[in-house]
């Protein structure tokens, strides 16, 4: 994934990001909690999914100024349809992590990101998900257009 750049509004603990020519990016950086660690102190596996899910919420917010309550309130679902992960070096209690996450690639129905897991400059986890965008009976429904093209204060009805 290409830098990104940081614009000042550490305070929420994203960094700012600019689009590229694949997606979006952004980087959250969280630091580990004993509760999402094992009695080695090492961040058990399924917590990683969690980060990942973190990370591509706060990308929404970013890139289109909405929160995922709010596509759920335009009558979109994003459920995850495919998630993986590689495990390459552990991640331990009070870590500072920094989470870089992409879009890869946006489909009629469907978004896929891309995420990688740092500690300072070492990488260790990355994964990707995909996501299919369901109504509220569960039938497949087009990705919104808003946030296909991810434009910021394009999204309907949003007064965050």
């Amino acid at each position: 994934m290409e830098e990104v750049r940081q614009d000042g509004g550490a305070k929420d603990g994203i960094k700012r990001s600019s689009a590229t020519s694949v997606g979006y990016e952004s980087e959250l950086q969280l630091r580990v909690r004993y509760q999402e660690t094992d009695q080695m102190g090492v961040v058990y596996h399924g917590n990683y999914f969690t980060y990942f899910e973190m990370g591509r919420t706060e990308l929404l917010r970013e890139a289109t100024g909405a929160s995922y309550r709010h596509v759920e309130e335009l009558d979109v679902m994003m459920v995850v349809s495919e998630a993986r992960c590689q495990y390459l070096k552990p991640a331990r209690y009070d870590d500072l992590l920094t989470l870089k996450t992409r879009v890869a690639r946006i489909t009629g129905a469907s978004l896929s990101h891309e995420y990688e897991l740092y500690r300072d400059d070492v990488l260790l986890a990355k994964g990707a998900t995909t996501l299919v965008c369901v109504n509220k009976e569960g039938r497949i429904v087009p990705v919104p257009d808003w946030i296909r093209n991810f434009n910021k204060g394009a999204v309907p009805g949003n007064s965050e």
